[in-house]
């Protein structure tokens, strides 16, 4: 079965068409056509709808409101459209359910080339808006924007989120804007939520009515980039941030890991997707409910209320504000949390000799796990007193170091070969070049050539030892 998700592209292009289409048999709707969808859409309601008592009462308030004419003032499909909106959301209070005109393709009739068009239309629509990923950009000090309009399905937008937290990964906070994000997959709310955690958290729940059925939503382990679980999260929102836009911002809000600036939300908490009436009409019926894990509730009516409130316009600037202080506060952290390792790490190497590196090979494995250094830091650091503090032993321990924490890296063989050289032990630098050139010849490395180039020259400078 297909899954239904909160508010996809095509109803976004579906109301688009709708508002915009209006044909001249729409002038004067006969009586027993409104008859006929209302009898049709009460039916669909009681069959679909996530409330069961709710679809019931729905059903009877629109018979009888027609019995009462309150529908003989509508002339045109678009009218009547917005007017059994009203009276059904008037009883379900649920701002999901929305009657509207149903493009060619979406309606009953609709021909194989009128739903591929439409599929080809969807397509287009999500490469040209980059599947909502908007921009992303660095503000003043070091700020990370994210402009998202939409969630689209994780086949889709995975590889496009993980291109753009990647353009964010070094920011010392991020700024998400939500405000003219109407929703989207599910599945995708949960792939950018999980950027922003390290570990597994239940973020959200969806109750089915068919089959009586709970979806849990947790955060994925694996990504297509690197987690951010400590960075400073802001979330802007608006009164037309709705539905999977509100989910991504009460699973922030909840799980304490967001600061929610703007305004309250639209209020659109049920899933469920759009279905034809009949070939002029169209309804979006919820057939499920969100449950928080947390507040055993959901945003439904009530819209996701931010920690800091103020206007839409004046969102960005509030948020900014926030922001750069949270950033200084977080380089700050990192700081405290770096210096120990990097101090430590020195402190080994001025009382370092040689058969006496497991202290510093320890100091170094912590600065790996803290990802404050890497395969290439330690080298550097290696090159650095090697070249500049003239210390080759010192050098010689850094490189033999490098090697054990990065044991398939031709390139760290190659500087541990060209220390032991400099200090003299030139067999054992040869075992280390020869070793560089095995690895990058396994590993197709581009470097293989200067390798080869290098292990020659330390063969015949040990051919030639006297």
């Amino acid at each position: 079965m297909k899954k239904i998700i909160y508010h996809p592209y095509w109803l976004c292009l579906f109301l688009l068409i709708s508002a915009q289409a209006l044909s001249a048999q729409d002038a004067a709707l006969t009586a027993d056509f409104k008859k006929a969808t209302i009898e049709r859409l009460g039916q669909m309601l009681e069959e679909r709808y996530v409330f069961p008592d709710m679809a019931k009462a729905t059903n009877v308030h629109l018979k009888k409101q027609l019995e009462a004419g309150v529908f003989d003032k509508n002339t045109d499909l678009n009218s009547f459209a917005e007017a059994l909106t009203e009276e059904a959301q008037s009883i379900t209070k649920d701002k999901h359910m929305r009657v509207r005109q149903a493009p060619p393709r979406v309606a009953q009739t609709a021909t194989i080339e009128q739903q591929v068009d439409g599929m080809l239309e969807d397509m287009e629509w999500e490469r040209i808006n980059m599947v909502g990923f908007m921009a992303a950009e660095r503000l003043p000090g070091n700020i990370g924007y994210l402009d998202l309009r939409g969630f689209a399905q994780p086949q889709a937008g995975a590889p496009v989120a993980d291109h753009y937290m990647a353009l964010l990964g070094s920011s010392d906070a991020i700024i998400i804007d939500l405000r003219k994000n109407g929703g989207g997959s599910p599945e995708m709310v949960q792939y950018l939520c999980s950027y922003f955690f390290d570990k597994k958290v239940h973020l959200n729940s969806l109750y089915y009515r068919e089959g009586d059925r709970t979806e849990e939503f947790w955060t994925l382990e694996k990504l297509g980039g690197e987690k951010m679980p400590d960075v400073p999260l802001f979330v802007l929102t608006s009164n037309n941030t709705f539905s999977g836009a509100e989910e991504f911002s009460y699973n922030m809000q909840t799980q304490k890991r967001a600061t929610l600036v703007g305004e309250t939300t639209g209020g659109g908490a049920n899933p469920g997707g759009m279905m034809p009436i009949n070939d002029k009409l169209g309804v979006f019926i919820p057939t499920g409910k969100a449950i928080n894990p947390i507040t055993k509730t959901n945003w439904e009516g009530v819209g996701v209320v931010p920690e800091v409130q103020t206007t839409a316009d004046e969102a960005l600037d509030k948020a900014t504000e926030l922001a750069v202080k949270a950033a200084k506060d977080y380089r700050q952290k990192r700081r405290e949390k770096f210096k120990p390792l990097l101090l430590d790490v020195y402190a080994q190497l001025d009382k370092v000799k040689e058969g006496s590196e497991a202290e510093l090979l320890a100091a170094l494995k912590k600065t790996c796990e803290a990802e404050l250094l890497d395969e290439q830091g330690i080298n550097g650091m290696g090159y650095e007193y090697l070249m500049q503090h003239q210390k080759p032993k010192t050098a010689e321990a850094i490189f033999y170091c490098n090697t054990m924490i990065h044991p398939k890296s031709a390139n760290c063989h190659d500087s541990y070969a060209e220390a032991l050289l400099a200090n003299g032990k030139t067999g054992k630098a040869v075992e280390n070049y020869r070793k560089a050139v095995e690895l990058a010849r396994a590993n197709n490395d581009g470097n293989l050539e200067l390798f080869k180039e290098n292990l020659k020259k330390a063969e015949d400078s040990f051919k030639n030892k006297p």
